[in-house]
């Protein structure tokens, strides 16, 4: 019997890979349905992650759970329900989208013809894909094999869908029709997106977490986030030869070229000095502050 919960729960989870690197350093998350994103530079653990989420790899310590369901101890289970859509897979080139869903819908354990050929039909049709249906995937562009990805993930009619990177690489255009995408499936099921677009997350995300170097540094809400540093960030043009000034004096979170000069965002609990300016936060803030945060912090 398949596990109905609808709360992903992780507690204390650990992995060490045998070349020494920590990926992930007890990890405690609790997941409810709807979009949460998991925001996190390359190389911060999220892959890892995803994989133990998605039974492909045991962690070293720790539990997970979905509903009532030990997922570690019972992975066939959480398999019958799980959809993934990892940052790399591939597709027969030769075959149909339509094929390809079919052979997948088996795999699946759908087996009835009828009911299979109805939701490769729906999945088509919600992907954007029914009019390439009898096209090879070879000459698909990047967007339509995610959608098509996504499609593959979704058939058995999952209850916890994960997807790592997804808009990695697209252009605009499918990149905002990807995640229109995900934001109709995310409604009543359990959807992670692992990210290192902060805008993604922005846009999808009721929940999020910030995880660096296997740990996570903020879990909660982007709004309560956003209003946590409220009235504590400052920008301010300066030149390239004070950069370094201000980067050894203050927090700088931030910093980008505006016309050729470096503008420089500063965590500071008042203004940090002369030509500063507050400004309301925005998620980007939120994420920057937590990971260079980390660093000031660490020995």
């Amino acid at each position: 019997m398949a596990p109905d919960g609808s709360r992903l729960t992780v507690r204390d989870l650990c992995k060490t890979y045998p070349n020494g690197v920590r990926a992930l350093k007890n990890v405690n998350l609790a997941i409810s349905a709807g979009m949460f994103g998991l925001l996190g530079p390359n190389g911060a653990g999220k892959s890892t992650l995803m994989r133990t989420l998605a039974t492909l790899q045991d962690p070293d310590s720790g539990a997970v759970e979905f509903g009532a369901l030990d997922v570690l101890k019972h992975k066939e289970r959480l398999r019958e329900v799980l959809g993934y859509l990892p940052q790399e897979f591939g597709l027969y080139p030769n075959l149909s989208a339509e094929t390809i869903l079919d052979h997948f819908a088996v795999l699946k354990g759908v087996i009835d013809r009828r009911e299979r050929a109805a939701q490769v039909g729906a999945l088509l049709e919600q992907t954007n894909l029914a009019p390439v249906r009898k096209q090879a995937v070879g000459g698909f562009s990047g967007g339509m094999k995610q959608r098509l990805g996504i499609a593959i993930a979704l058939l058995g009619r999952p209850r916890l869908v994960i997807v790592d990177e997804p808009t990695a690489g697209l252009d605009p255009t499918e990149r905002h029709r990807f995640l229109d995408l995900l934001g109709e499936i995310g409604q009543d099921i359990v959807v992670i997106l692992s990210t290192h677009i902060v805008e993604d997350v922005h846009e999808l995300c009721s929940q999020f977490a910030i995880i660096s170097h296997g740990e996570v540094l903020y879990a909660g809400s982007p709004a309560a986030a956003v209003a946590g540093l409220r009235g504590q960030i400052w920008r301010r043009v300066t030149t390239r030869t004070e950069l370094p000034e201000l980067q050894r004096d203050l927090h700088v979170i931030a910093t980008r070229l505006v016309a050729g000069r470096p503008l420089v965002h500063v965590h500071h609990p008042e203004s940090p000095g002369p030509g500063f300016e507050p400004i309301e936060p925005d998620l980007e803030d939120v994420y920057f502050f937590h990971i260079t945060g980390r660093t000031r912090r660490a020995p």
